[in-house]
């Protein structure tokens, strides 16, 4: 009999809860209405979106005029990247600040603002994939339109000090964004308290279905749109709102919330203890951004003399899934430019496997990879020396 198939890519996207896909329901079917239409059909669709953005909202500790719906993490980013920028450019401000280890919606946003003339500035990050606040204090300067830093780094799971960094943006009139897609519901978040101005998220990471994101965009910041038609969200996104995901991402999100510290803490325990298994066994094994402060979710981990993808086709072939890194970057052999910008060698950043733990880990999964993954190493070392 065959072990259960185990899914440690959650860092890529999570199951469906039941409790999501129950509430989104009714709204494939008889409470089907375009929410911009008068009719009954409207107005109940329009009275089911307005709650879903007033719920959201709540969970970012936000007003409901500052969350506007997306499809997903990346039209978030490109949003706010693309529409700070170009609402600041012919100001003064025309530099925009971020960080190597950025997921590619924002380098390839900022590289799209790059070539219509905006100055691109990439600040030092360290061994673990932390900003260094000398490089944020120099670069972040009054020509500065935006400063977009990652929250949790969605590879290695580093958490940036977020909070402390859009004050000190705030402190020079710099708008700040962060892609909070892998911190939903693993740090905390409050738009009331917290400074910065615009924040992605994504609702295929907490429980949602793909195809439905946030962005808050604090009340006073201006945002040249991207896409051009009608009025639909204040004309931030003018498109016909997509009312049955909507109301996905708002029970998801509550979910998340709710359980933020428990699942926390459990992830973080069952992470620790798959760590420390594998170094145990592989003690010449290199985890990415331990020594930094780190997401509950996250273990990148290398091991010499292997490459991932006959690594994560052996696992797959055990009914362990698991990822290279960013699910975006998929069919790419070019090492992570993360693990490249924090300075591993381009051997062990070949070899980078990543485990991403979730709602479908639990004691059994971490003893079978515990057992599973560095015995497929040693095949595989044994296979390379003979060869």
């Amino acid at each position: 009999m065959k072990p259960a198939p185990i899914y440690l890519d959650h860092a890529a996207t999570t199951p469906v809860r039941e409790e999501v896909f129950e509430a989104m329901r009714p709204f494939f079917g008889p409470r089907f209405g375009n929410p911009s239409s008068t009719h009954r059909w409207g107005r109940e669709a329009r009275a089911a979106l307005d709650e879903a953005r007033e719920r959201v909202a709540r969970c970012l500790g936000a007003r409901p005029d500052e969350v506007c719906f997306t499809s997903c993490g990346t039209e978030g980013d490109n949003l706010a990247i693309l529409g700070a920028w170009r609402t600041a450019r012919g100001s003064g401000r025309n530099a925009i600040v971020t960080t190597p280890i950025e997921h590619k919606a924002i380098l390839g946003a900022v590289h799209q603002a790059a070539a219509e003339g905006a100055e691109e500035r990439l600040l030092d990050v360290d061994g673990n994939g932390t900003v260094v606040r000398e490089s944020f204090d120099e670069m972040v300067a009054d020509d500065v339109a935006i400063c977009s830093i990652m929250w949790i780094n969605n590879e290695i799971g580093t958490i940036q000090a977020v909070p402390e960094l859009a004050e000190a943006a705030k402190a020079k009139g710099v708008v700040f964004h962060t892609d909070a897609v892998q911190a939903f519901g693993k740090v905390k978040i409050d738009a009331a308290s917290q400074a910065f101005d615009l924040l992605s998220i994504s609702g295929h990471k907490i429980g949602a279905p793909k195809g439905i994101g946030a962005l808050f965009i604090r009340r006073g910041t201006k945002l040249d749109p991207i896409m051009h038609g009608g009025s639909q969200d204040r004309g931030r996104r003018p498109a016909t709102e997509n009312v049955p995901y909507a109301i996905a991402l708002a029970t998801a999100a509550e979910l998340s919330v709710a359980e933020h510290e428990k699942e926390s803490k459990r992830l973080e325990g069952l992470r620790d203890r798959l760590e420390a298994s594998i170094l145990a066994k592989l003690p010449d094994a290199v985890v990415h951004g331990r020594g930094g402060k780190r997401a509950p979710h996250v273990l990148n981990i290398s091991v010499p003399g292997t490459d991932n993808e006959s690594l994560l086709m052996a696992l797959d072939l055990q009914g362990i899934a698991a990822s290279g890194g960013s699910a975006c970057q998929s069919g790419s052999i070019s090492p992570s430019h993360v693990l490249t910008a924090i300075g591993v060698r381009p051997d062990l950043a070949s070899a980078a496997v990543r485990m991403s733990l979730g709602s479908l880990t639990d004691d059994a999964c971490i003893d079978r990879v515990s057992e599973v993954f560095p015995s497929l190493v040693n095949k595989a070392r044994s296979l390379a020396t003979a060869g």
